[in-house]
């Protein structure tokens, strides 16, 4: 659960980064020097390339949530078998702290 919240924070904080750049490509659009125009086109590579690993990570988020869900789905004894041992494994080595 834990992977699956740092995936979805991640997906949000690039959505944002890329949203902010749109923002400031806009903002900058009338510049017309040649070196705008360079990182103007290198910015827009660059938030295309974002949103194409955006749209990934959110495909494999939600492969691996389904997978998961189907894998308790199937076997519900192993998997709350599974969930105590490693919370009394956790536990115990806290408890040694």
């Amino acid at each position: 659960m834990n992977a699956e919240l740092s995936t979805d924070r991640l997906v949000k904080d690039m959505k944002n980064v890329v949203q902010d750049a749109e923002d400031l490509m806009k903002a900058t659009a009338g510049e017309v020097t040649d070196k705008a125009k360079a990182a103007r086109e290198r910015l827009a590579d660059a938030l295309e390339s974002t949103r194409v690993t955006c749209t990934r990570l959110e495909e494999r988020a939600v492969a691996g949530a389904k997978a998961a869900d189907r894998v308790v789905r199937e076997h519900p004894y192993q998997s709350i078998g599974i969930a105590f041992g490693v919370g009394i494994l956790i536990g115990v080595l806290v408890g040694k702290r």
